[in-house]
């Protein structure tokens, strides 16, 4: 019967198997070619993506805050040029 222990050292062995085999340089030389494709493609990272959605926020809260400005004082000109 297995136990944890003849479990452990046969993960380590196929650990060590694989380590020492092909399959390694194999992982090594797609992950660099992943990697080398990934960044010719110009991505951001999440970090810089959820900063330019916080500047996109406040800016949009700006231009509403403007377009009710603008609103308001063209409502005060018409206003003054009937009672004119």
């Amino acid at each position: 019967m297995l136990n944890s222990t003849t479990l452990d050292e046969l993960a380590a062995r196929i650990g060590r198997a694989i380590e020492a085999s092909p399959a390694k340089d194999i992982e090594k030389n797609v992950k660099a070619l992943l990697q080398s494709g990934l960044g010719r493609l110009e991505l951001v990272t999440r970090r810089e993506f959820d900063d330019q959605v916080e500047v996109l926020r406040r800016t949009r809260e700006k231009l509403e805050h403007l377009e009710a400005r603008v609103a308001e004082l063209e409502a005060r000109m018409a206003t003054l040029s009937h009672d004119g």
